[in-house]
């Protein structure tokens, strides 16, 4: 506002309207001498709403004689605006602490992070099934869940796409078990979801089932975006790993894949087995992919621990070209748990190699071809 707008106004009429707590406040600081405080208040300027943090203190001389009184208004409109965005991708705590640190936590770094991609199974027929409100009826119950079990370990949802999440671990703030707090949140995303999945059943409803990979790796975080929009958001070839091990739970049957580097990374004991060394689409070099298995009961998965012994036992036999007796193992696997895809995976891969026999260069590699 303009000088002439403010001075010799008196403030009764000054803050009139919307505006007359402020009123309030300067006559009880006259009346009882002491400071008045107001956090995160609205203040009408004109036809903009504003929020402020309000202080109204007495001014009194040597004397202790009353001279009147001081008004301080601190406009901090933009700051709980980016904490109400930033609130709804990460902890609140998280989010106070980036606000703390200004420019520098918003602007581009390089950082260590664990990338988290999840995508619904199969969505295109929910959709057609459900229709327009009941889609996002259910992506909103479904969303809720997922971000949930993301920021009780401190992850950051960084954007909805669709029906799939994409989350981050170790920005803003990171922790020494950033690895271990993605693995302990998609084990808790499965568990969430198929206990949901009891009740959309029980209801007569379509179960929903999803896939995760993880990928761990230096990646660019910073706000990104145009002068009318911006993200705080991250990029870099460790995400599009992540969405590359998301999409791979398909052809494995797989819940959860990770990549070797978030695998070296965890400081926990899983259930886990090493599944394939693949190259992804558009890379040249071979990357080593584990499955994650906790969230599995014994009704699940059956006699799990036998079953990841010969697992490991029937590819260690693979690698070494030792097709007949990789092929036994894996057979063993599925007599424990004939719904174990990466072991019928498995025994096809050896059935061609039997028939057509790769070579003494074979390294064992799966060149995968699809996103």
């Amino acid at each position: 506002m303009t000088p002439a707008q403010i001075l010799h106004q008196p403030a009764v009429d000054f803050f009139a309207g919307s505006n007359a707590w402020i009123q309030e406040k300067l006559k009880r600081v006259g009346e009882t001498q002491t400071t008045e405080l107001a956090m995160e208040a609205e203040l009408m300027v004109g036809e903009d709403k504003l929020s402020v943090n309000l202080t109204a203190l007495p001014l009194l001389s040597a004397e202790k004689k009353r001279l009147g009184s001081m008004l301080m208004l601190e406009d901090i409109s933009n700051e709980k605006r980016m904490r109400s965005t930033m609130s709804r991708l990460m902890d609140p705590g998280i989010a106070d602490q980036m606000l703390a640190g200004g420019v520098d936590a918003l602007g581009g770094k390089n950082v260590m992070a664990t990338v988290l991609f999840s995508d619904i199974r199969g969505f295109t027929t929910i959709t057609e099934q459900l229709g327009a409100q009941g889609t996002v009826a259910l992506l909103n119950e479904y969303f809720t869940l997922m971000v949930d079990c993301i920021q009780r370990e401190e992850g950051m949802l960084d954007k909805f796409i669709g029906d799939a999440i994409m989350a981050a671990f170790g920005i803003p703030v990171g922790h020494d078990d950033d690895a271990d707090r993605s693995v302990r949140t998609a084990i808790a995303m499965i568990r969430e979801l198929w206990n949901w999945n009891k009740g959309r059943v029980s209801e007569g409803k379509l179960p929903v089932d999803i896939g995760v990979g993880l990928n761990s790796d230096n990646v660019v975080s910073g706000t990104i975006g145009s002068k009318k929009r911006m993200d705080y958001t991250i990029i870099g070839d460790g995400v599009n790993l992540a969405a590359r091990l998301e999409s791979a739970c398909k052809q494995y049957g797989a819940h959860i894949l990770i990549s070797e580097f978030t695998y070296k990374q965890l400081r926990g004991t899983y259930y886990s087995r090493e599944l394939d060394l693949v190259v992804v689409k558009g890379k040249t070099k071979p990357v080593a992919i584990y499955e994650i298995l906790d969230y599995h009961t014994e009704e699940s998965y059956p006699q799990m621990i036998d079953a990841l012994r010969h697992f490991k036992s029937g590819l260690v036999k693979y690698r070494q070209q030792k097709w007949t007796d990789a092929k036994g193992e894996f057979g063993e696997v599925l007599a424990l748990n004939d719904h174990d895809k990466s072991a019928k995976l498995y025994i096809e891969r050896c059935d061609h190699f039997i028939a057509n026999p790769p070579g003494d260069d074979w390294d064992g590699v799966w060149v995968m071809e699809s996103k």
